[in-house]
C-alpha cells in the first residue's frame, strides 16, 4: 500500500480523507493501515470512516460502528434504500451498476459535507484486473479502475491505496490482525458478472502462477501501435 500511495502521490500533509468502509476485509484493512502508518511518517492527515448502509437485512451497521469505536474511530453511518431499489422492477439497469453509482454519489455528497476532498476506497489488485475483463466482455472497451482518479475538475479525488495489493495477501493480513467478519447481505453477492469473471480468472491463475502478475503489468505497458483504431484516418484510408 505504501508503494501505491507514494507512486501516485495520493496523500498530502493536512488532507482530510473520507474512508469508504463496507464491512469487508479490504476496506477495514485499508483503514487499519492508513491509521497505523500515521505514527511512522512525517505527513499528518485525518481519516473520516463512512459506511453507506444499502438497506439490506440483516443490518450490521451497529456492530460495525461499535467495533470501530473500540479501535478509536467514530464511524458515520448513512442509511439508504439503494440496494432494494436497484434490485426492484423499476430498475432496468444492472443492479450492481446502479447501486454502486448511487453509493459513490452519496460518498461525494458526504465528503463535501465533511470537508473531505479525497475519498479512499478499498479496491485491490484483483478488483482492477476483474474490472478490465468486465469492461472488455460486457462494455466492449479497454478500461479499468485507476489508483488515483480526479472528479469535478479536481474538486474530489478518489484514492485506491490497495491497488497494488493482492486479495489473498489482504485476506491473510486481515486474519493476522483478527478483523471481524461481516457477512454481505446483498442478494447478488456471489452471483454477479464480477463473480463470473473472478471464477474465470481463478481457473487461469491455477494453470500458471505468473498470469495474474502479467495481466497487471500489461495494464501499465499498453502498446497502442498494436491496437486497432477504427476512427483514425490512416486506418480508414488503408481499408478503402
Amino acid at each position: 500500500m505504501g508503494q501505491a500511495v507514494s507512486r501516485y502521490e495520493m496523500i498530502e500533509d493536512g488532507d482530510r480523507i473520507l474512508v469508504g468502509v463496507s464491512g469487508g476485509k479490504d476496506s477495514l484493512v485499508m483503514l487499519w493501515l492508513l491509521n497505523e502508518r500515521l505514527a511512522r511518517i512525517p505527513v499528518h492527515y485525518t481519516l473520516c470512516p463512512v459506511y453507506i448502509d444499502l438497506g439490506f437485512k440483516p443490518d450490521f451497521s451497529d456492530r460495525l460502528k461499535q467495533y470501530l469505536k473500540t479501535a478509536g474511530f467514530d464511524l458515520i453511518v448513512d442509511h439508504t434504500d439503494f440496494g432494494p431499489v436497484a434490485h426492484s422492477k423499476i430498475n432496468r439497469e444492472n443492479p450492481c451498476f446502479l447501486c454502486a453509482r448511487r453509493r459513490r454519489q452519496r460518498l461525494f455528497e458526504i465528503g463535501d459535507e465533511l470537508g473531505c476532498r479525497k475519498i479512499a476506497l478499498g479496491h485491490n489488485q484483483d478488483d482492477l484486473i476483474e474490472t478490465l475483463f468486465l469492461n472488455m466482455c460486457y462494455a466492449g472497451e479497454l478500461s479499468t479502475m485507476v489508483p488515483l482518479q480526479k472528479f469535478f475538475k479536481g474538486a474530489i479525488t478518489i484514492l485506491r491505496p490497495l491497488a497494488h495489493a493482492a486479495e489473498n495477501d489482504i485476506r491473510r493480513f486481515a486474519g493476522q490482525i483478527n478483523l471481524p467478519v461481516f457477512t454481505n447481505p446483498c442478494p447478488s453477492s456471489g452471483k454477479s458478472r464480477r463473480q463470473e469473471i473472478k471464477d474465470l480468472l481463478k481457473t487461469l491463475y491455477r494453470r500458471n502462477r505468473k498470469i495474474k502478475g502479467n495481466i497487471f503489468r500489461a495494464m501499465h505497458h499498453v502498446n497502442l501501435d498494436y491496437l486497432p483504431h477504427p476512427a483514425a484516418p490512416a486506418y480508414a484510408k488503408g481499408r478503402s
